[in-house]
């Protein structure tokens, strides 16, 4: 994984926005979403080259927006992958049958974590105010 990622970090840099100064990359907090993978990778020259071009962000490990699509892809698969899709046509038909019901239902995600527990959990995070007399 750590080598896939490394690619596609490149292909990022390369191929899609060669032309760019600089490159807003938000990440989740994977083991392999790191700045080792690409030296893992590639020669330590090259890595530096392409991250030079990167400014990374990482989400939080709490409350990400990306639980919310980790969620929905794990219910998609258990709900709509438990059998053999013959054609990526079928697939796509699935798929937007699937979103389109979740829709129709608004479905939504009930978050346990609350803004008192990310003030808490997070504290670290937020930033140190001195008040001045």
């Amino acid at each position: 994984m750590a080598m896939d990622f490394a690619e596609v970090v490149h292909h990022l840099v390369d191929d899609l926005y060669p032309q760019a100064e600089k490159i807003a990359l938000v990440m989740d907090n994977l083991n392999t979403h790191r700045i080792g993978s690409l030296y893992k990778k590639y020669p330590p020259a090259e890595a530096k080259r392409i991250l030079d071009k990167l400014d990374i962000h990482y989400t939080p490990k709490h409350g990400s927006w990306l639980n919310m699509a980790e969620i929905g892809l794990n219910l998609f698969s258990k709900q709509c992958l438990n059998r053999r899709i013959p054609t990526i046509e079928e697939l796509d038909r699935e798929l937007k049958a699937w979103c389109e019901d979740r829709n129709r239902q608004s479905m939504a995600i009930k978050w346990q974590f609350t803004t008192a527990d990310a003030r808490t959990k997070l504290y670290s995070l937020y930033p140190k105010f001195t008040v001045e007399n």
